[in-house]
């Protein structure tokens, strides 16, 4: 097993996790699953600032974990919204934690603050993942997306990363 930054190589195993949850649930908003290329270009464009990370066992991509923006405004930039996602048949297996942990630790080394997660709601197994490291929840937006033929409401979890000190330095940026 091997926990390493994403390579643009990753696109279609990424893409390949991902699609389920766009297609057979609400885990993701989106409509229509991003194709390899697609994902390849939003590797490029993120993976540039915020970590991106997968879990590789025997040369097979199982998961991945990044971070995003918060905001764009600039006081946000000491906040990142973060994500997991597992291969189907990995989960519970210790995967995205894994994947977390090394999130984290990297978010925290290149001195952000704060980590949120939204979750579709109901949502038991991404909840219980998320305040086993210490999430707690912030809100929810109610009837926030529509989609297979419902409305979600979307919970909102904050994670600080480490104590909030002034002054303060920007975070580092991976392409810095």
């Amino acid at each position: 097993m091997d926990i390493r930054p994403v390579r643009l190589s990753d696109a279609a195993a990424i893409a390949a996790i991902y699609s389920p949850s766009v297609t057979e649930g609400v885990a993701s908003f989106e409509l229509a699953p991003p194709t390899a290329e697609q994902m390849a270009e939003r590797i490029r464009r993120a993976a540039q600032e915020r970590p991106w990370l997968v879990y590789e066992d025997a040369g097979s991509v199982l998961g991945y974990a990044y971070a995003s923006a918060h905001n764009e405004r600039p006081a946000y930039q000491w906040s990142v919204n973060v994500s997991v996602y597992v291969l189907a048949g990995c989960r519970r297996q210790g995967v995205g934690r894994a994947l977390y942990r090394e999130l984290f630790a990297e978010l925290k080394g290149r001195g952000y603050y704060n980590a949120y997660a939204g979750i579709t709601l109901p949502n038991g197994a991404s909840v219980g993942l998320h305040e086993s490291f210490g999430f707690v929840p912030v809100g929810v937006y109610r009837h926030a997306g529509f989609k297979l033929g419902c409305w979600w409401d979307v919970g909102w979890w904050q994670k600080s990363l480490c104590v909030h000190t002034v002054p303060v330095d920007p975070p580092v940026k991976l392409a810095s």
